[in-house]
């Protein structure tokens, strides 16, 4: 039995108060709290194993390096990718989506090539392609959103031409909640020998993602979104491709052997590893995905999906309360705003209660611009959150509308 009371007992920090009042954490779209097991294994690790990997010859280092490799074969099972030559460490999904842009479009892109977006994106997976518009003259396409948050496919289909070379999309909006058909979006691009990049930082965390399944090209995801620590991360990449992609940065650890003549680069991943890794964060990193997967991805999904159920129809009763993306399978995330209320007053008078939203773009401005909208409210949801949680949030709400 799914039992949030007791998962909540490995989380301290939702044990403390906010102005007096118990912590309500619901802004998990943003970054997730983290187990005791994670933050006592980035403890162990600095006072048990501190070495710098990979080249040392002394005993901490080989130990460190283990944990560091077999912190990326934990990413590779995860994922189920075919290697781990196909897992790349970054900092966070917004390195991962930079490194595409840069290494793919120096690989394949050249003036002319087509790039297809969607309305729905974070601004990391669209400023660096706008980044690289400006250095080669790609062309950018958008496919639109309808009212109800989904992707029109028909126009999806209709974009692509031959000099259409990527997509990029998210698998879950962090606004919506859409769910993206991210197979039927990876064998449309195919099929028009285009490749496709998954930015999966809102679906990893809250449902089961499987690279060979969707058969996506790329696909990247942040540590702190999955209950791990911050500044670390994973691009997923077919060896096919990052074979033919030139490194993102120039440093140690990515070389074979440098001579002021030339420059040989290391076996993948390594090429696109330069400098001195998290290690530590990698490490913390599996540890995280071995909580969650212990837990249960489906255990995980079934009880967001019943918060989130809750919570929308505790939700409709509010008057003047709007929520935006109505599809019918949507990830664990509410954004919504109230007539007459700014979001950002909500979130400040609703913080005085002890709860945690977050208000503003989310860095989608290009989606609120579709909605009509400067800013929305947004709550999320985690494996920790309860019912009772909920219905401190929609009380708050209630409480913060009758106010104005």
């Amino acid at each position: 039995m799914y039992l949030p009371e007791e998962i909540r007992k490995d989380f301290p920090i939702l044990s403390r108060e906010v102005y007096g009042r118990p912590l309500v954490y619901l802004d998990n779209a943003a970054t997730t709290q983290k187990p005791r097991c994670v933050v006592e294994a980035i403890m162990d690790e600095y006072y048990s194993v501190n070495a710098n990997v990979h080249r040392g010859v002394h005993f901490l280092s080989q130990q460190a390096t283990d944990l560091h490799e077999a912190a990326r074969e934990r990413v590779r099972t995860f994922l189920n990718a075919r290697s781990t030559g196909e897992i790349l460490f970054t900092r966070g999904t917004t390195e991962g989506l930079n490194l595409v842009a840069y290494s793919f479009g120096e690989a394949f892109l050249s003036e002319g090539d087509e790039v297809i977006l969607t309305a729905m994106e974070h601004h990391s997976n669209i400023v660096p392609w706008q980044i690289l518009r400006e250095r080669k003259g790609i062309v950018l396409k958008v496919v639109p959103v309808d009212e109800t948050g989904q992707l029109d496919m028909n126009k999806y289909e209709r974009l692509f031409t031959p000099r259409t070379k990527l997509v990029c999309t998210t698998h879950i909006s962090n606004v919506l909640g859409t769910v993206n058909p991210i197979r039927r979006m990876a064998k449309t691009a195919h099929s028009n020998g285009a490749f496709i990049l998954v930015d999966a930082a809102q679906s990893v965390p809250h449902t089961q993602v499987d690279v060979q399944e969707t058969d996506c090209d790329f696909l990247t995801f942040s540590g702190h979104k999955i209950y791990g620590p911050t500044g670390i991360g994973v691009l997923y990449g077919k060896e096919s491709l990052l074979d033919r992609m030139p490194p993102y940065q120039g440093g140690g650890e990515m070389i074979s052997r440098v001579t002021f003549e030339k420059t040989t680069y290391e076996r993948l991943p390594y090429k696109f590893e330069a400098g001195t890794p998290d290690y530590v964060g990698s490490h913390a990193l599996s540890v995280a995905l071995d909580y969650v997967e212990k837990t249960g991805m489906e255990n995980i999904a079934a009880h967001e999906h019943k918060l989130l159920q809750y919570a929308t129809e505790r939700m409709t009763h509010i008057p003047g309360l709007r929520i935006y993306g109505e599809t019918a399978d949507k990830g664990a995330v509410i954004s919504f705003n109230i007539d007459g209320i700014h979001p950002m007053d909500l979130g400040t008078l609703l913080d005085r209660l002890g709860i945690a939203i977050r208000t503003g773009h989310h860095c989608a401005q290009p989606l609120m611009q579709r909605f009509g909208v400067e800013g929305m409210a947004r709550a999320s949801f985690a494996l920790y959150n309860t019912l009772s949680e909920v219905d401190a949030f929609a009380d708050g709400l209630e409480r913060v509308r009758k106010m104005f």
